[in-house]
């Protein structure tokens, strides 16, 4: 094996100083916001410094994967393969992306080391002037100048023994400040099992890079390769998969770019609509605004009018009591004070005032009343082209003005009728919420009332049903308010079921059996030849279409046939084709 080399520049190459300056995302710990220190690789390929993931709170996880662990460390590849079994397993999550990092055994330190972040830092610390550089071999001084051989950064002291020694005489040693304007600065990766020697060869069998001293030790059987000689092949694989990865960012970028666009037209639509609503609701306030101004005065006019009904009212009645107490106390006066010769000269008078007074018609009871509801869900029509509910109702039901039609029913059967509620004005209510009683009671049993439901279609109409059990007359009370309304109680009869018929509406027994003898007929019609049921145009055929089980002509009758002896059951037995 033969190590190629490449030159020195191929590593540390000059750029513009506002070029690094620029990417401090790859410098700087996303966590502490300082240049990266001591910084570490996670499976998401986010950098952090070990010291800001040490402090970062540790969860317990189920580990089902054994060994076989994909949580990258230097020392992974040394560890033995265990079964698949349960186990504990200590995680963290990245501080950048919350994906959940699996530490292994030795923790946070046992995590991939960031050498190109090392690497990327130190020209950043150079430029600061070495701040946080020490000695490479000491680690206790401040760096002076850098070994380009070795690619160690030295201090003064460790600089003077380094030329002292035969094997570093002739390495070239330059000045920290004259690498300032370097974009990296190279610095060798030592060997994580013997941290004397460099990693220069790459074992193939391992796929991972080791030292001089693992190639003659533990990995002596394996193929092992200087790096510069096996990095082509390797990149060339890594490369692949850039190639394989590329496109899925340029999607992804493609779908962010395209999620901000529908982002943007999902705002300008959620104002467009928020527009709308607001111009909606504006309008439809000032139409509601407008319609309670409508109502109170409505209600106000009601009010003046009932309360000048009152008034007016109020103002006949005090002048017919004064009246009848004038009357009354003339009268009185005149005859417990009168002579009988006074009484008799102003009698005429007297008489013909009382009679007066008395034909005077009056009503004891107010002229109106105080309903007026308020009914939130009735229609009240449009304002401002929005439907607006709410009105103003001051009918009020008068149970002698409501009424229902009744009529004959069956028994076991479900019967209904239905209320129609109206005011003194004979108007129809349009409304509903009256308390609306309703008893059905055989005549012969008082203490059996049928079962009643009583419906309220909410428009002045109320739905009542009821099944009556027995045939009978049933007396119907219907009560709105305790007051019996117009006509009640009725009366209702109840018939039993409608008997349907057992047989066929034939126009004959020949046609309708088939031509069979001993078909028979309830008409009692014979036919020559042995036939014992009606032909046309035969003997106790009755000349119309009628049922063969009781011989009526009316098709949608009801059945008659009793199934007594004297209907022989035989003479109902028909065919039907």
């Amino acid at each position: 094996m033969s190590e190629n080399r490449k030159p020195l520049l191929g590593f540390v190459s000059k750029l513009p100083s506002g070029t690094a300056l620029g990417n401090s995302a790859k410098t700087h710990c996303p966590l502490c916001l300082g240049l990266f220190k001591a910084p570490r690789l996670l499976p998401c390929l986010h950098t952090v410094c070990t010291t800001c993931l040490e402090q970062l709170e540790p969860f317990s996880v189920v580990d089902i994967r054994g060994g076989d662990s994909d949580t990258s460390s230097e020392g992974s590849i040394f560890q033995e393969l265990k079964p698949r079994s349960l186990q504990s397993q200590i995680g963290i999550l990245c501080p950048v992306c919350d994906a959940q990092v699996d530490l292994p055994m030795g923790g946070v330190k046992a995590l991939t080391i960031d050498h190109l972040a090392v690497n990327d830092v130190m020209p950043e610390s150079l430029r600061g002037e070495g701040q946080g550089l020490v000695c490479d071999l000491c680690n206790d001084r401040e760096v002076e100048k850098r070994c380009q051989t070795c690619k160690a950064n030295l201090c003064h002291f460790c600089c003077q023994a380094h030329r002292r020694q035969k094997k570093t005489t002739y390495h070239t040693m330059v000045d920290l400040k004259d690498l300032k304007g370097y974009s990296r600065i190279g610095k060798p990766i030592l060997c994580p099992v013997h941290p004397a020697e460099e990693l220069r060869l790459f074992c193939e069998f391992c796929d991972r890079p080791v030292c001089r001293d693992c190639v003659v030790g533990e990995h002596r059987e394996h193929p092992c390769d200087f790096t510069s000689n096996v990095i082509h092949k390797h990149g060339d694989s890594v490369w692949e998969l850039l190639k394989g990865t590329q496109p899925h960012v340029e999607a992804l970028e493609e779908a962010l770019a395209q999620i901000h666009i529908m982002n943007s037209a999902l705002q300008k639509q959620v104002e467009a609509v928020a527009a709308d609503v607001r111009t909606f609701s504006e309008g439809y306030i000032k139409a509601i605004e407008e319609h309670r101004d409508k109502l109170l005065k409505q209600l106000e006019d009601i009010r003046a009018q009932k309360e000048n009904s009152l008034q007016l009212q109020k103002a006949q009645l005090e002048q017919l009591l004064a009246d009848m107490r004038t009357g009354v106390e003339f009268t009185e006066h005149l005859l417990t004070s009168g002579s009988d010769l006074e009484i008799l000269i102003t009698k005429r008078v007297v008489v013909e005032r009382l009679r007066k007074l008395n034909k005077v018609q009056y009503s004891a009871r107010p002229g109106v009343n105080d309903k007026i509801r308020f009914c939130p869900q009735e229609k009240a029509g449009q304002c401002r082209g929005y439907e607006i509910y709410g009105t103003i109702n001051t009918k009020e039901v008068d149970p002698a003005k409501c009424a229902f039609p009744i009529d004959i029913e069956r028994a076991k059967q479900t019967a209904s009728f239905t209320l129609l509620c109206k005011d003194a004005a004979g108007e129809i209510m349009g409304r509903g919420g009256d308390n609306v009683q309703v008893a059905i009671v055989p005549k012969d049993k008082k203490d059996s009332p049928v079962r009643t439901m009583v419906q309220d279609n909410k428009d002045g109409t109320y739905y009542i049903s009821y099944t009556p059990k027995e045939p009978g007359v049933y007396t119907v009370w219907v009560c709105i308010k305790e007051q019996h309304v117009q006509g009640s109680p009725f009366t209702v009869t109840v018939r039993r079921k409608h008997r349907p018929h057992s047989g066929v509406f034939h126009c004959c027994t020949f046609c309708s059996s088939g031509g069979q003898k001993t078909a028979r007929c309830a008409c009692g019609g014979t036919m020559p030849g042995g036939y014992l049921g009606c032909g046309h145009g035969h003997k106790g055929h009755p000349g119309h279409p009628h049922w063969s089980c009781c011989g009526k002509f009316n098709e949608k009758s009801e059945c008659t046939w009793t199934g007594g002896q004297s209907t022989p059951r035989s003479l109902l037995r028909t065919v039907a084709l």
